[in-house]
C-alpha cells in the first residue's frame, strides 16, 4: 500500500507568500481568541439563561449540569462556530486568501471522499463497539425516547458537523497546510498539529490510565486523519471520518457520562470508576486497531472505499 504524494505536494505549495511563520502564529492566536469568546458566551450565558428558565438556583455545579443537559450539549457544539469565524478573519486579513483555500487545491470539499471516510469509520465503529462490549458487556438503553431522538437527529448531525469540520479545517487545514508550506519535515507539519489536537482531549475527571488509553486512541485517529489528507490533498475524507466518529458517540452508543443525552444506548462511562490498567491497555489497542483498519479501508488499492480516485484537485 503506497501513497502518491503529488496531490499533497500541490496542497503544500498552494499558500501564497503571506503564509509566513509569524503570520501563521498570529492567525492561530486570532482563532483561539474567537474560540474562547464563543465558548465563554456559551458556558456563562447559557448556564445563566438555562437556570433562569428552569427557575432554579445556581449551584457550584451549575455549569456542569447545564453542559450535561440536551440544551447544553447543543450549545457546546455551536460554540465551535468561533473557530470558523477566527479562521475566516485570519485567512482574509492575515493571509489574503479565501477560507476555501484550506479545503484543497480545488478550494472545495471532495464529497466522494467525504462519504467514503464517513462510511469507513461507521464500519470500524461497529467493530470497535463489539470489541468494547466483549470487554465490558454493560450497555443500557439511553433515557431519550425514539421520537425525541428522531426529532433531534438533524440538529445534532448539523452541529456535530460544525464541530468536527471546524477542528479539521484548523488542525488538518490551516496549521498543517501552513506549516507544510514552510517546513519539509512531517515531524513539524504533521506531528505538531497532531500533538496539539490530541492533548485537547485530556479529561480531568478520568484516571491517568484511562486518559493514557484515550490519548493513544486519539493519536491513532489523528494519524488516520493526517494520512488521508496527505493521500488526497483535500479535507474531504478527514471531514467524513471525523463526523462518523463523533456521531457514533453522540447518537448511537455513548461512553461519556457528560455527553449521553442524545445517545440511544449508554455504555460504562470511561470517566467513571472501576476500570483497571489492563482494561485501559485493551481499550487503547481497540482504538488503535480500528484506526489502522480504517486506514486500510480508505487507502488499500483494492478497497471499495479507496479515496482519491477522482482528480478534483488536479
Amino acid at each position: 500500500m503506497t501513497i502518491d504524494d503529488d496531490a499533497f505536494e500541490r496542497y503544500r505549495r498552494s499558500p501564497n507568500s503571506r503564509t509566513t511563520l509569524p503570520r501563521l502564529l498570529l492567525g492561530t492566536l486570532i482563532v483561539v481568541v474567537f474560540w474562547a469568546l464563543t465558548t465563554a458566551i456559551v458556558l456563562f450565558g447559557g448556564t445563566y439563561v438555562y437556570f433562569a428558565w428552569q427557575e432554579a438556583a445556581a449551584s457550584p455545579y451549575a455549569m456542569q449540569g447545564f453542559l450535561a443537559s440536551p440544551v447544553g450539549i447543543l450549545s457546546a457544539l455551536a460554540s465551535f462556530a468561533g473557530i470558523w469565524i477566527g479562521l475566516w478573519i485570519a485567512m482574509r486579513w492575515v493571509h489574503g486568501e479565501p477560507l476555501s483555500a484550506l479545503l484543497g487545491v480545488s478550494r472545495r470539499v471532495s464529497w466522494p471522499d467525504f462519504l467514503k471516510g464517513l462510511a469507513a469509520v461507521l464500519i470500524t465503529s461497529i467493530v470497535s463497539e463489539i470489541l468494547l462490549y466483549a470487554l465490558q458487556p454493560g450497555i443500557e438503553r439511553g433515557t431519550i425516547s425514539l421520537s425525541s431522538w428522531l426529532l433531534f437527529l438533524i440538529p445534532i448531525v448539523a452541529l456535530t458537523f460544525l464541530q468536527t469540520s471546524s477542528e479539521e479545517v484548523l488542525f488538518r487545514g490551516y496549521l498543517l497546510r501552513g506549516l507544510a508550506s514552510r517546513f519539509r519535515s512531517p515531524v513539524i507539519w504533521a506531528l505538531l498539529p497532531g500533538l496539539l489536537f490530541t492533548s485537547l482531549h485530556w479529561s480531568t475527571s478520568s484516571s491517568a490510565a484511562i486518559n493514557a488509553c484515550v490519548l493513544a486512541s486519539i493519536a491513532a485517529f489523528t494519524l488516520l486523519l493526517t494520512l488521508v489528507v496527505y493521500a488526497t490533498g483535500n479535507l474531504g475524507a478527514a471531514l467524513g471520518a471525523h463526523l462518523g466518529n463523533n456521531l457514533t458517540g453522540f447518537l448511537i452508543i455513548s461512553h461519556q457520562e457528560s455527553y449521553n443525552s442524545f445517545a440511544l444506548f449508554i455504555a460504562k462511562p470511561l470517566e467513571g470508576p472501576g476500570w483497571t490498567s489492563w482494561d485501559a491497555v485493551l481499550i487503547a489497542l481497540i482504538g488503535i486497531g480500528c484506526s489502522l483498519l480504517t486506514i486500510v479501508l480508505l487507502l488499500h488499492p483494492r478497497s471499495p472505499l479507496k479515496i482519491g480516485g477522482q482528480r478534483g484537485d488536479a
